[in-house]
């Protein structure tokens, strides 16, 4: 019996950074680019299914404007954040302040008709930069403008070496206007970051989210499509996936082989989390054999991903509705089902089931339903694609559990 123990080395959680970073470099370069302006005139959007590495490549980006000589605020947008613009005001204020809270300045006072020769010491905290917000006159958008447009002014003077400052907003897709209760905070953020960059300041916002994203960004402001520079990320090529299997273990005594990789790639179709849900499971499995002194065992990819199922897909599956749940496994058997497809399409297929055919109407009410709970997402070529990756595999698998 072994007594060596290995180090697993693949992180399957959400966010978390893999061990080898594959597959990414043209587009680390194109941020880098954008890191470079002196005039912000492209910010930028990492977009993709969950499960392709977008808060990942965000810390990345991160590394990189601190190369740079960029400051960096942000935060994950919650609903909540952005519910009102009060709520978005306060959200971004607090990150604002973490960056710039080290300063400090001074004023004198002003006690009536004199000054007060002795100065108080103020920080850029978040009670000061609320206090500046709420003492500026004018909208909301007017204040935060301001309020910024001080900050910025501040900072050039005491960190001069600062480029500029990065407001990265993780799960962007949560930003939303509510005409009915007359808040606009995605409105409210496109428009005072495009005027303090007509400005000139350095002011940059990086968006992470899903394909939702931009869609729900040019419904607000027309513009803001010609805001950003959007870099979607996809699943890795064979090659890239290849590399975040192998080269995590190169310098392990235990490594994959040629057939699982293939394994583990046909698996994961190269989407990085899922490379690593497997990796991890086989890992395991290969590290208690090898410490039991027996002999290491082929993947058992059926085994893992019935684990992955209850992971990460049961609990969306649980979270819709019977007829949503049909019209997904009517679209998980287009042969397109991994790409674009349209309503007629799905109207089509429910003509070859048993049953009623399901009418135009009923399908286009039900993939809107499916579109506000983040299972598929509208493109602007006015089809859908399924918001969740593998997610056709998921259902076949479920078909097949219900039929044996």
């Amino acid at each position: 019996m072994s007594t060596t123990r290995f180090d697993n080395p693949f992180r399957p959680g959400a966010g978390h950074r893999p061990p080898y970073l594959a597959g990414r470099d043209a587009e680390l370069r194109e941020a880098r680019k954008r890191l470079k302006q002196t005039i912000i005139t492209e910010n930028l959007i990492l977009t993709g299914l969950r499960g392709v590495g977008k808060t990942v490549l965000m810390e990345e980006i991160k590394s990189i404007a601190f190369e740079e000589k960029w400051l960096w605020a942000g935060n994950d947008l919650s609903e909540s954040a952005s519910v009102t613009e009060n709520t978005l005001v306060t959200r971004i204020l607090a990150d604002l302040a973490l960056t710039v809270s080290f300063i400090e300045i001074s004023r004198k006072q002003n006690l009536g008709f004199h000054i007060n020769e002795n100065t108080t010491v103020y920080s850029l905290d978040f009670p000061f930069l609320l206090s500046t917000y709420n003492q500026t006159p004018g909208l909301v958008s007017d204040k935060l403008k301001a309020t910024l447009n001080f900050a910025w002014t501040v900072l050039s003077k005491h960190a001069s070496n600062a480029r500029g400052i990065v407001f990265a907003y993780d799960e962007a897709q949560n930003l939303a206007d509510h005409s009915d209760e007359k808040q606009y905070p995605l409105s409210l953020l496109l428009e005072v970051f495009q005027s303090i960059q007509k400005q000139n300041i350095p002011f940059l916002l990086l968006l992470t989210g899903l394909p939702t994203l931009l869609p729900k960004l040019v419904e607000a402001r027309t513009y803001a499509e010609r805001m950003f520079r959007t870099i979607f990320l996809k699943n890795l090529s064979k090659a890239d996936a290849r590399d975040a299997i192998e080269k995590p273990v190169a310098e392990s005594e235990l490594k994959f082989s040629s057939k699982s990789v293939d394994t583990v790639i046909s698996g994961s179709r190269g989407y990085p989390y899922f490379i690593q849900f497997i990796c991890k499971e086989t890992y395991d499995v290969w590290q208690q054999a090898a410490f039991e002194g027996k002999e290491i065992p082929s993947i058992a990819l059926n085994d893992i991903l019935r684990k992955l199922d209850a992971d990460f897909f049961y609990g969306r599956w649980a979270n819709i509705t019977d007829k949503q749940r049909e019209i997904l496994r009517l679209i998980a058997n287009l042969d397109n089902c991994d790409d674009e497809f349209s309503g007629h399409e799905i109207v089509e297929m429910s003509k070859k089931q048993p049953g009623k055919p399901i009418s135009s109407s009923q399908v286009n009410q039900i993939l809107s339903a499916l579109l506000n709970a983040g299972m598929v997402y509208k493109n602007r070529h006015g089809k859908y694609s399924l918001a969740v990756p593998l997610l056709s595999d998921f259902i076949k698998r479920q078909e097949k559990t219900e039929t044996d």
